[in-house]
Formats: structure tokens, C-alpha cells, sequence
């Protein structure tokens, strides 16, 4: 039996504390109050405080998430918003497929293409130097883990998107996050030696970065409704699209040719599954009925 649209919509809870704005404000103002001073310091190559900075600040949305969850809501809703980072059960086989495969397959897809435009496609450097030190395996994976996927899933996905789509449908929710998850990075394009740094603020780096995120935000929207409201499948998500890049560099053709392939992606995702919940009616199960917001 197929429940009405309005059913299947996520159970809300009316009080000051549920509104998704009062989220973002306190990621915003969390991770800003650490970051811009960061990005005063690592002009004057103050390292290690630079770095310290920069990951408290990065806690922004796990900080918010678990006030709002602990100071807000019952412990059933506590329960939760922790099973569903815990519970790989929820991930069926072929999104875990779809979470380690898509980042890599895009990847190597534009190689390929820029290859047989007669350009390079892929430098292996960094994954070259891995290789030679194997013990470091197990430290990068755990850094590129920890810094971002984890504190930022935890409260993008597993705090705040159920809010989104309890009032907007999931093309819009996911819109809404994936542009305030952009701009949520704009300090870090000023902070001396980070990723975003080395992209150039302004740049066309910059504004593939910018708009690759709400592509990438329309995406886990999607295997996050299909994955029973996982919030482990949207860190999963995360990490390998993060891991994958740190691992091989594209070229500048490379890199627009990927871009391009996701911003499709996307596009292909809300066509094929609809913008409503992106996710068929006949693949949910009972426990994605109702989400506790």
C-alpha cells in the first residue's frame, strides 16, 4: 500500500529548536569564529595553531547537531540520529556500490575522455607515494575520515536534512543545503595551505568547487532516501569522493570534464527518481516511513 505524500513527509515537531535556520546559524557562527582568525594566522605561518583552528572550526555542524539533539529531543529521537550513523544494515548492496564506486568511476571516466583527447587524464603522484610508505595508509584514510565527512555528515545529513524535507520536497532541500554547505566554505579559501586555498578564491577551481557541492549535496540527498535515512551511507559518500581526490589529480581538463559528469549525474538522479523525494515509492521500507525530527 502506498501511503499519501503527506504521510510519507518526516514527523515534525513545532518548537524554536526544530527550525533548520537555527542550525545553520550556529554552524555558521561556530565555525566562522575559528576560521577567520585562521586565516589572519596562516598568513603569518603560525602552523600548527592554523591547523588546530581550522579543524575546531570544522565542527560546526556535529557541535549544532548534537546540541539541538540533546538539548531538544526525547531519547527515542537520540536513538535515532545515532542508528542511523551505526546501522549498515540500512545500506543494501547495491547503494554500497553506488556510495564507494561513484566518485571513482567519474574520475576515471574524465581521465579516460582527456586521454583520448590527447591530454594526460590523471597524475598517480600522490597514490605513488602511498604506495611507498604502506603504513601511512591506515593514518590517511583515518584523517580524510575524521576531517570532514564525519563532522560534517553527522549534522548536513544526519541532523538537518530531515528538517529540510519536512517542509520542502527533496530537490529543494537538497538545493538549500548544497548552497549553504558552499558557502559554509568560503573561509577556508583564505586559510593558508588548505585545499580550498591552493584552488584560488575566484578562480575556475573556485566556482567548479562551489557548484560540484550542490551537485554532490543533490546526490547524497538521494542515496540518503534510498538508504533508509542513513547517515553512515552519506559519510561513506563523502570520505570517497574525498579520498579519491587526495589519492589522483586530474588535469584542468580532466577536472571540467568531471564536473560536467556530476553536475549530470545529478540531473539524470531528479529526472529518473523524481523531485519529490527522490526515491521510488516501491523501494522504501516501513522504517523510512517516519523520520523523528
Amino acid at each position: 500500500m502506498v501511503d499519501s505524500g503527506q504521510s510519507d513527509r518526516p514527523e515534525t515537531v513545532k518548537t524554536w529548536y526544530s527550525s533548520p535556520w537555527l542550525f545553520f546559524i550556529l554552524v555558521f557562527s561556530w565555525s566562522f569564529l575559528f576560521w577567520i582568525p585562521a586565516g589572519r594566522l596562516s598568513q603569518e605561518d603560525h602552523s600548527v595553531l592554523v591547523t588546530s583552528l581550522h579543524y575546531i572550526g570544522g565542527l560546526g555542524p556535529l557541535l549544532a547537531a548534537l546540541g539541538l539533539v540533546y538539548l531538544g529531543q526525547d531519547r527515542k529521537r537520540q536513538r535515532d540520529y545515532w542508528q542511523r550513523v551505526i546501522d549498515f544494515r540500512r545500506i543494501r548492496g547495491k547503494w554500497y556500490a553506488v556510495v564507494f564506486l561513484t566518485a571513482p568511476a567519474l574520475m576515471g571516466i574524465s581521465a579516460l575522455i582527456d586521454v583520448a583527447s590527447g591530454g594526460e587524464g590523471i597524475r598517480l603522484e600522490a597514490a605513488a607515494q602511498l604506495l611507498d610508505k604502506p603504513l601511512m595508509i591506515i593514518p590517511s584514510v583515518i584523517f580524510s575520515l575524521f576531517f570532514g565527512p564525519v563532522p560534517e555528515e553527522l549534522g548536513w545529513r544526519g541532523y538537518v536534512l530531515d528538517r529540510l524535507q519536512a517542509r520542502w520536497n527533496a530537490l529543494s532541500s537538497s538545493l538549500i543545503l548544497g548552497v549553504i554547505w558552499a558557502v559554509w566554505h568560503l573561509p577556508l579559501f583564505f586559510i593558508a595551505g588548505s585545499f580550498q586555498y591552493n584552488l584560488g578564491f575566484g578562480t575556475l577551481s573556485f566556482w567548479i568547487f562551489m557548484v560540484n557541492i550542490v551537485s554532490q549535496a543533490l546526490i547524497i540527498t538521494w542515496i540518503y532516501n534510498n538508504t533508509d535515512r542513513s547517515t553512515l551511507s552519506a559519510i561513506l559518500f563523502h570520505f570517497t569522493v574525498n579520498f579519491t581526490g587526495e589519492l589522483f589529480e586530474l588535469t584542468k581538463a580532466a577536472e571540467i570534464c568531471q564536473f560536467t559528469l556530476s553536475v549530470v549525474m545529478a540531473l539524470l538522479v531528479v529526472v529518473i527518481w523524481g523531485p519529490e523525494k527522490l526515491r521510488r515509492e516501491g523501494k522504501r521500507t516501513e522504517r523510512n516511513k517516519r523520520s523523528y525530527i
